[in-house]
């Protein structure tokens, strides 16, 4: 597997990066977190904190308000050394592209459902 240094962390071409959680309030969210696992944030506005990696080195997933919190609501994000490759992998599966692709704060990513309904992301730093 292809392995890609960014920002000082490793990350693996097309395996599990990064998870955003959905939820209805940012604060509050980020107190329950705080208090029940001493998680710590990242901010990047009213509507999304990016999770500290327990080792001070980057972040190992999100907590988003804007898509619906609940059951299956999770966002599993996979790293990509080449987006464009990954989306026509992606379709060439059976897969379908929801979203973009779009640039973010941290690169460019994409939202795909897989062939049983799965949404997913791909990302890419800019």
């Amino acid at each position: 597997m292809a392995r890609s240094s960014v920002d000082g962390m490793t990350h693996t071409h097309h395996t599990i990066d990064y998870i955003e959680l959905n939820v209805a309030d940012l604060t509050a969210a980020k107190t329950f977190y705080e208090r029940a696992f001493g998680w710590a944030f990242n901010d990047y506005g009213p509507e999304y904190a990016g999770i500290r990696d327990p080792s001070g080195d980057g972040e190992v997933g999100g907590l988003g308000v804007g898509r619906p919190p609940g059951p299956g609501g999770s966002l599993v994000i996979l790293y990509s050394d080449d987006l464009e490759a990954s989306v026509a992998a992606i379709e060439a599966a059976g897969g379908a592209v929801t979203e973009g692709p779009y640039e973010f704060p941290g690169g460019r990513r994409f939202l795909f459902t897989d062939n049983s309904g799965n949404l997913l992301a791909v990302w890419t730093p800019a």
